[in-house]
């Protein structure tokens, strides 16, 4: 190695003898492009202006260009500031180094040929004979950069021959901090050993097993790989083969690359320490083979937030995770750059070049006739957000110029006396004396406080970026997190796009386990990367990944089957399909039984409504409102005040309407059939006889409810089915609400047989027809739904409650159609029926007359008279005179 340093220097030597001597003869060598400032100190700067190309320099890169006007700005505030170098003004010489290794070597040669100035000119003879007569360039104090590893590498040993202390803004390769081969170098980025850490504690977080590794050829990129890797060791991740990418590669050879890495197909996370112009190829050979989403990139430093790498390939990119050495972005660039015109920034060669490219038009009118779209460049087109961002190592150029701004400043203090301006002293200042400086020096920079260790280093602090798709569309960097000596992540910024941009995309050698399946992994013989997936136990969860464990009662795996967790109780709820309509028939039912109540005490001194009996008719009613209301505490959550109102109500509001019915069918049938063998008024069939009557009958249920409440107290427990499922429900079994109903079952059958004794009542009486036909009805859905509801008792609990439900509700509307719509229909829609007919009254006179004359007469003439008047007015009573009559009125006439 030292050998092969000696003859490159020596080259370089002849080199740049040969290029000074023709100059001297004012022969040109060719032009070179570059940005010189004036100044009584030169510093040298190198930045990727150009991409590298296959045979040269390539595509303009927009992010080098800023680096190069990051380095006019800050010379521009040191120029500026009279407590730094007073009296001195510092210049500049920057070249483009096209990201490529071997022509910045030849743009370096700008810089050492200045050393030759003490060359005797007289050894100098031009061909023409005339004198040499040359202006030397002025000695390049320090060098600004490179940006890339290898290129770094490449100039850092050209210019520790000639002592010229070089400070990098972005080459991190661990190379670079070996002292015996690149004494002259410093950086105020930290080197690769902290970001290969980093990188693999992203790994880490992100759960990946198994991922791919790229670099590209070169000290940065296999250096940067090799570190990472030698980390990797210590922890379970594993790693493919490392990938390659040749100085020379092609379109193929990438091909070839991202074919290779889509055989291993579940390792989706691919780490890169490539150069930018490798990753932009690199995704471009992905879009090719349409595995855009598939890939999960951890890029380096190089990529960082650079617009460059993912310019057109921004789906390819997506989710991609960068790293910045940490910084902070200077506020002061951003408004110097974007005040740049092609009329006030034109002294920079490449100025317009970048307007160009950033606006996508064009300053040559010729041009734009070779162009599908042609648009010429005005000079008046405005920095916005879609086209400036500042690019992420400005901070790190603004410091890396700063370092020797501070460290020229100290020898102008020790060695000038404290006046301003240059002097003797100064100017004979060699290189290694100010790299001696360089190294001491401490000072509060943009990305922080800026010091160097021994290996001429930074110490390692990450910012950490995110590619990611905005709302509107575009794309940007994100930061979600940083590393300083360990990792930070904030998840809420990190998003992975697609439908489900909070999963982090899995990177494994095997399909990774359904843990909701309740899988667990079992490895393969020797094997200790990939697994088998092995189901556990329905009641089991995942102790870890390896092993599973048995749930206690009552208790049910996690989703994530980490653990276990009480199973919730389930329970008719009112948004449920199975309650919304049993609700929606109960509150119809609960308006329609208010309704006919209002038309009832609004017409309640009419004919109709007198002949139905009304004090029973309100208690029916009332018990239908409560059996529609009742379905309420059927479908409400369990609890203790919910389980005694079921009890009470379920039982007590069928009770309350049958007791009515009951005592309605038993007074008529009294009524009537006592009628045939007595002219006597049955006892008991008073308003207020009958409403004892129906009272008693529920005071039965109501004492047999109070005493199951005392002696069962209400409670709601949870069932388990089955070992999955808790079900709350009150603490009542079938059988005990089967015989809860048992009385209302009684009165139902006793109302059913007094209706079909009274079904043969005079024509004009219909209502007991009305009745029957409710009775039988109730009949058969209550037959009908005892054998279902207990044979239902097996399935889900929701049918077996909305059966009950429905069976509630189906047994109040049919006694509410049949025995009130018909009243009410009369009474709404047939007003003329509402009325008592004259017929009644004459009936009744000729009554109490023939029974007048009956009195007196011997027994034997009395009965016969008896029965030859009371046959006479049955047989001309008219329809209306029954449809007129109260109940009160039919007991008087028998």
């Amino acid at each position: 190695m030292g050998i092969s340093l000696a003859l490159a220097g020596v080259l370089v030597m002849l080199l740049a003898v040969y290029d000074y001597g023709i100059r001297l003869c004012g022969v040109s060598a060719g032009p070179v492009e570059s940005v010189r400032l004036d100044g009584d100190v030169v510093l040298g700067g190198l930045f990727p202006v150009h991409e590298n190309g296959i045979n040269g320099c390539g595509a303009f890169d927009k992010g080098g260009y800023q680096r190069l006007e990051a380095m006019v700005y800050a010379l521009d505030r040191i120029n500026n500031d009279d407590n730094l170098l007073p009296g001195i003004q510092i210049g500049a010489y920057i070249l483009d180094t096209c990201s490529r290794d071997t022509y910045a070597l030849e743009q370096t040669m700008e810089f050492v040929t200045s050393t030759i100035t003490r060359i005797d000119l007289n050894a100098f003879t031009c061909p023409n004979g005339s004198v040499p007569a040359y202006q030397p360039p002025q000695p390049t104090v320090g060098v600004v950069g490179a940006a890339g590893s290898p290129v770094s590498t490449m100039v850092a040993n050209i210019l520790r021959l000639f002592k010229i202390p070089q400070v990098s803004y972005a080459s991190t390769s661990p190379e670079l901090s070996d002292k015996s081969r690149y004494d002259y170098f410093l950086r105020v980025v930290p080197p690769d050993t902290y970001q290969a850490q980093a990188m693999l504690d992203i790994v880490t977080a992100l759960g990946w097993t198994y991922v791919s590794t790229v670099a590209s050829a070169g000290n940065y990129g296999e250096n940067g790989i090799s570190t990472f890797r030698n980390l990797s060791r210590s922890t379970d991740i594993c790693l493919t083969v490392m990938e390659v990418i040749p100085r020379d590669a092609t379109d193929g050879t990438f091909d070839k690359l991202v074919k290779y890495l889509s055989t291993i197909e579940h390792a989706r996370g691919v780490v890169t320490f490539a150069s930018e112009t490798d990753i932009r190829r690199l995704l471009a050979a992905v879009a090719r083979a349409n595995m855009t989403g598939h890939f999960i990139w951890i890029g380096s430093d190089d990529w960082g937030t650079k617009p460059n790498p993912v310019e057109g390939q921004e789906a390819v990119a997506e989710g991609s995770i960068t790293l910045l050495p940490a910084r902070i972005p200077d506020k002061g660039f951003d408004e110097y750059f974007t005040s740049l015109t092609p009329t006030n920034g034109s002294s920079r060669v490449w100025f317009q070049e970048y307007w160009e490219r950033t606006f996508h038009c064009t300053f040559d009118v010729f041009e734009t006739e070779k162009l599908d779209n042609p648009k010429l460049c005005t000079g008046e087109e405005t920095f916005s957000d879609e086209t400036y961002e500042q690019e992420g190592k400005i901070s790190f150029v603004v410091d890396a110029v700063y370092a020797f701004a501070h460290a020229l400043n100290r020898i102008q203090g020790e060695l000038c006396n404290g006046s301003a301006g240059l002097c003797p002293e100064f100017m004979n200042v060699d290189g290694h004396s100010l790299l001696d400086i360089l190294k001491n020096i401490s000072f509060g920079g943009s990305t922080g406080t800026v010091r160097f260790n021994r290996d001429g280093d930074r110490p390692g602090s990450y910012q950490l970026y995110q590619f990611q798709k905005t709302e509107s569309d575009d794309y940007r960097y994100v930061p979600i997190g940083t590393w300083v000596d360990k990792l930070s992540l904030n998840w809420t910024h990190v998003s992975w796009g697609g439908s489900d941009p909070d999963r982090i995309p899995e990177s494994v050698c095997s399909l990774p386990c359904d843990i909701n399946k309740g899988e667990k992994r079992k490895k393969r013989p020797g094997d200790e990367c990939c697994w088998l997936c092995v189901n556990c136990e329905s009641y089991q969860y995942l102790v870890d990944e390896w092993h599973c464990r048995n749930c206690t009662l009552g208790y049910q795996p996690r989703r994530d089957r980490r653990g276990c967790i009480e199973i919730p109780a389930e329970y008719l709820t009112w948004d449920s399909p199975w309650a919304i309509p049993p609700t929606l028939l109960a509150i119809i039912g609960i308006a329609c039984t208010m309704f006919i109540i209002v038309i009832f005490v609004r017409f309640n001194n009419t004919p109709i409504i007198r002949a139905s009996g009304r004090e029973l008719c309100y208690v029916l009613l009332f018990g239908i409102l409560a059996t529609y209301m009742a379905v309420f505490t059927l479908i409400a959550r369990p609890s203790t005040l919910t389980c005694c109102l079921r009890r009470m109500m379920l039982g007590l509001s069928v009770v309350i309407s049958f007791s009515a019915l009951y005592t309605k069918t038993n007074r008529v049938y009294r009524i009537f059939n006592s009628g045939k063998r007595s002219v006597r008024r049955p006892k008991y069939t008073s308003p207020r006889s009958q409403m004892v009557i129906c009272f008693g009958l529920v005071s039965v249920q109501l004492v047999g409810a109070t005493l199951w409440l005392a002696i069962d107290p209400p409670q709601a427990i949870k069932t388990f089915p089955s070992w999955h499922q808790a079900i709350l429900e009150c603490a009542v079994t079938d059988l005990s609400l089967v015989l809860s109903l048992s009385y209302a079952m009684v009165l139902i059958v006793m109302c059913t047989v007094y209706a079909f004794k009274t079904r043969k009542m005079p024509e004009n009486f219909n209502e007991a027809k009305f009745i029957a036909f409710a009775m039988y009805t109730t009949c058969v859905v209550w037959v009908a739904f005892i054998p279902i509801y207990i044979g239902t008792s097996s399935t889900d609990y929701k049918i077996q409650q909305t059966l009950l439900c429905l069976c509630f509700i189906v047994s109040a509307t049919v006694t509410l159609g049949c025995i009130f719509v018909p009243k009410i229909y009369i009474v709404m829609f047939a007003p003329q029926k509402n009325k008592k007919p004259s017929g009644t009254m004459m009936l009744n006179s000729r009554m109490r007359s023939t029974c007048g004359s009956i009195e007196g007469k011997p027994n034997g003439e009395m009965k016969a008279q008896t029965l030859s008047t009371s046959a006479a007015p049955v047989s001309n009573t008219t329809s209306s005179d029954f449809e007129s009559r109260t109940p009160e009125e039919e007991a008087t006439r028998f």
